[in-house]
């Protein structure tokens, strides 16, 4: 697995992070946060969000966090609401 083409959508996402920043994302810009596999772009994440939760993806932002972790702000688009996966995912 030292290319991430070859990882499934299910292990480049890991976790979503529930913070209160976090939380006001979701209902202010409708984004989602989650941490994910340091190996993956911005398209292949923005292709496994899209395909794990059956949303279309506006943009998404990556930042490297002082863990070491990869963490990934999705937007979605505005027929989408960020609150809808937030609940089937047991956040909110």
């Amino acid at each position: 697995m030292s290319k991430d083409k070859t990882l499934e959508y299910y292990d480049i996402v890991l976790r979503p992070v529930v913070s209160e920043k976090a939380l006001s994302l979701i209902e202010k810009n409708n984004t989602l946060t989650f941490i994910v596999d340091m190996r993956v772009n911005k398209p292949r994440i923005k292709e496994a969000i899209e395909r794990l939760f059956n949303v279309r993806v506006e943009k998404v932002n990556t930042l490297i966090t002082p863990r070491g972790e990869k963490k990934a702000y999705v937007k979605l688009r505005s027929e989408h609401k960020a609150s809808d996966i937030a609940v089937k995912l047991g956040i909110l």
